[in-house]
């Protein structure tokens, strides 16, 4: 299985809003980070399903933007432009950290 399966499904289910499908890529003691912290933002599915439908999909105009995706061993690392949080687009890095089929733990950095 290709690293990058998990995270473009990942990436399509957030564009359709789509939370199980979303949910389905993510291991169930995922970590999210949203940089520079140094501990984790998220921890867990029920976490993450909570902010995100909470705090993202609930949002009509949220879609993200991929402008290129890179891999090295098992993260994979997406350049991407966040549209719907604020009046211009925001830019930021998502790495994605693969272990057995699914995301464990990602990364988030903004400018």
């Amino acid at each position: 299985m290709s690293v990058t399966r998990p995270v473009a499904a990942q990436f399509e289910a957030y564009n359709a809003h789509d939370i199980d499908a979303f949910l389905a890529c993510f291991a169930d003691d995922f970590k999210g980070y949203r940089m520079p912290a140094e501990t984790p933002s998220t921890r867990g599915k029920p976490a993450l399903r909570d902010f995100y439908i909470n705090n993202r999909f609930n949002n009509p105009a949220l879609r993200a933007e991929l402008i290129s995706r890179t891999v090295l061993g098992n993260k994979v690392f997406d350049h991407e432009f966040i549209h719907g949080l604020s009046p211009s687009p925001l830019e930021s890095i998502a790495v994605f950290e693969i272990n057995d089929g699914l995301i464990s733990t990602a990364w988030f950095y903004f400018p």
